[in-house]
């Protein structure tokens, strides 16, 4: 049985219903934090993953908002904080992947993709800020962006361009508010196994990209929820504006 040294800390998830998102609330709920995890659409998924946090030991609850809507974010995470009496941890996990060559880029695909990868990253710090600063010692932003954001990756500028973005944005952030307590890190997965990945990814294709990361493997939600439950927990209160790349070495 784990220590749950994340006993009494509320922690929000965004795109918390389905692949990393999920695993990431699992692994926190685990450690004892109160888990909300946000969705967009899929309710179904997001009571089904509530439910895995609560099969780990934990307790979840969902939230329904659109990241890339300010106002619906701001009135979301102050409901949250209501519910809960706070707000200690914020994972922004939820984004979508357009793929597209610049040249053939369409405007609206751009925007989509800032909108939800950044600007909802964006949003979702400035509104948890007033909260996660009470927390003092205990105040955790963890972003999640990709290996593409630091390599760059042929055929998704729109998705390259916002996951670059939130690294900046981390370190700002880690800057801006680390006299007052609360850390920000970013975590930067690899090729994950997950439904989108498996469906995006032929099987040929793959076995090629299996013989370019030195540990052999893709990775799992898991491998990457795992660095978000360090970068959450206390062992993590002297690690602040760092890039935890998760990713079997594929970049280095």
């Amino acid at each position: 049985m784990p220590e749950l040294e994340l006993a009494g800390k509320i922690a929000l998830v965004t795109g918390g219903s389905r692949g990393i998102g999920r695993a990431i609330g699992v692994a926190l709920g685990r450690l004892g934090a109160k888990v909300v995890l946000n969705y967009t659409s899929n309710e179904a998924a997001a009571i089904e993953a509530a439910a895995a946090v609560a099969a780990a030991g934990g307790t979840a609850t969902t939230k329904r908002f659109d990241v890339s809507d300010s106002a619906a974010v701001d009135s979301a995470i102050k409901e949250v904080a209501a519910a809960e009496g706070g707000l200690h941890i914020l994972v922004n996990n939820a984004g979508i992947a357009i793929n597209a060559l610049v040249l053939s880029a369409k405007e609206a695909d751009w925007k989509r993709c800032i909108d939800v990868n950044l600007n909802g990253t964006f949003y979702c710090c400035k509104s948890a800020l007033r909260y996660l600063l009470k927390a003092k010692d205990a105040g955790r932003i963890i972003n999640i962006t990709s290996i593409t954001g630091e390599t760059g990756s042929a055929g998704q500028g729109p998705y390259v361009a916002a996951k670059a973005g939130i690294i900046g944005l981390t370190k700002t952030l880690a800057r801006e508010y680390a006299a007052r307590g609360v850390t920000v890190n970013a975590v930067s997965p690899g090729y994950i196994d997950t439904d989108m990945t498996a469906a995006e990814l032929p099987e040929a294709k793959r076995a090629e990209l299996m013989k370019t990361i030195p540990l052999g493997r893709v990775g799992k939600p898991e491998d990457v929820a795992a660095a978000v439950a360090y970068l959450a927990g206390p062992a993590a209160a002297y690690v602040t504006g760092q890039v935890l790349r998760v990713n079997g070495g594929l970049f280095m």
